[in-house]
């Protein structure tokens, strides 16, 4: 493929600091599930965003650690890994569910709660604990899962700024967005820049390049910046991840992926033809059928 214009392609390290976040130092860690909700608590924000809150309660941000609401797939995935993973790791330290800290959780709450490193041990042995209560939907243990997300305050405040010694630490007194400015809130007077609110880094946080090398145990997840950064990028492609899972889905903070976009990402092209199979005397209906699958998304399909 031709490419459009010179590219600069800058690889970056992300080091915990940058994942976890300077915000654990110094900071009086949350000890229950309620806590650390209340402390990322994102009600307040559908005051004055209500279509966009809207938008997002419909997301799988909104349920990071149960998953799916019909099934809680995140939540049942997480417990496979304590019982098929943590528990047949000689050095994990883990031979029973009440031996998981906070520590041990990261390797999926890195992404999908990257806040629990604020928090102390016993959050992580409330979270275990409702992991192996929960059999419906909709029981308490699910509810009490369900306090936990990726919400407002993750993407506009905590993980806002990336390059930290450029940019400095989050202020906890704003939020973050496209523009500075005054905000119509108690708790965050002020609107900040960040540079990363447009960008695919913004989300390549947690939807990564790959294994986690910078933790205890490396993890292999979500890889769609990878690609995208490698594939498309590199070939020319210019639009977002914002572009298409918000603007061009018309699903703004909702951005679903496969079960939604499917048509905007793959192209597909049956060609069939019906005939008679004669062998002899006997005849077999019979069909030859070629399908053409081509990738129009700007990474990797599937993933995760």
């Amino acid at each position: 493929m031709k490419l459009l214009k010179p590219l600069v392609i800058v690889l970056l390290i992300l080091l915990p600091v940058a994942l976890f976040g300077a915000q654990g130092d110094g900071m009086q860690k949350a000890k229950t599930i309620d806590e650390l909700a209340k402390k990322y608590d994102s009600s307040t924000c559908k005051d004055c965003h209500a279509d966009v809150h809207a938008e997002w309660e419909k997301s799988l941000h909104a349920r990071s650690i149960f998953g799916p609401a019909e099934v809680g797939r995140t939540a049942a995935t997480i417990k496979t890994t304590i019982e098929n993973g943590l528990k047949d790791w000689p050095s994990s330290g883990v031979n029973k569910p009440e031996d998981v800290g906070v520590r041990h959780l990261m390797i999926c709450a890195k992404c999908h709660l990257p806040q629990l490193i604020e928090a102390e041990d016993s959050v992580a042995q409330e979270i275990v604990k409702n992991l192996y209560a929960f059999k419906e939907p909709d029981d308490q243990a699910a509810r009490n899962l369900q306090k936990l997300n990726i919400g407002c305050l993750v993407c506009h405040q905590r993980n806002a700024i990336i390059h930290k010694w450029k940019f400095g630490t989050p202020d906890k007194g704003a939020v973050y967005g496209s523009k500075d400015g005054e905000h119509a809130s108690p708790d965050f007077a002020k609107m900040k820049k960040s540079p990363y609110m447009k960008e695919s880094i913004l989300c390549g946080q947690c939807h990564g390049q790959g294994p986690n090398f910078d933790l205890e145990e490396p993890t292999q997840c979500a890889t769609l910046y990878g690609s995208y950064n490698f594939a498309y990028r590199a070939e020319g492609g210019t639009e977002t991840c914002q572009d298409c899972h918000m603007k061009k889905s018309k699903l703004g903070h909702n951005m679903q992926s496969y079960r939604a976009m499917g048509q905007m990402a793959i192209d597909m092209k049956v060609d069939a033809m019906a005939y008679q199979w004669r062998d002899v005397v006997t005849t077999t209906p019979a069909a030859s059928v070629q399908i053409e699958l081509t990738n129009r998304a700007g990474h990797a399909i599937p993933d995760g």
